[in-house]
């Protein structure tokens, strides 16, 4: 799973758990909600679990919980539970031949190009809130 499909798939869990806030959902119905596979629902509920944005109970009412306040909640943080590696990965290796030195000057042109793009997305994403994607996605959704 991508980083992308990776983090939109936790937000929109993350949003219904918070509509649903305090009952616990389960893999299942958080699956049938947002449309995708229970398994892989589980897969991104652990890791949030272990960064203690969510939290999940046991028994046959049991599920995953909203253990953060989503109105404080950043998408950064989200990113950071489910990504060991940045967005953005940087493969500029060194080609062979005659102007190495002259490839070590592009390659580290683009290494600093691509580290500064990764600092501006992770700026922007400090500044967003799950309660703010919440909102934006149902005023998006209203005007079409």
């Amino acid at each position: 799973m991508s980083a992308s499909t990776k983090l939109s798939t936790a937000v929109k869990a993350l949003c219904f758990l918070a509509e649903k806030f305090p009952e616990p959902q389960n893999s299942t119905e958080i699956s049938k909600k947002i449309g995708v596979n229970a398994s892989k629902i589980r897969q991104i509920m652990s890791m949030l679990c272990k960064h203690e944005i969510t939290g999940s109970t046991k028994g046959t009412q049991g599920g995953f919980i909203l253990r953060r306040d989503f109105t404080s909640l950043t998408l950064l943080e989200i990113y950071d539970a489910l990504e060991d590696r940045k967005i953005m990965e940087f493969d500029v290796s060194e080609a062979a031949g005659e102007n190495i030195e002259d490839n070590k000057k592009y390659n580290s042109y683009f290494n600093h190009f691509f580290w500064n793009i990764q600092k501006q997305i992770e700026e922007r994403m400090k500044d967003i809130t799950l309660e703010s994607i919440k909102d934006d996605a149902e005023k998006i959704n209203n005007i079409g």
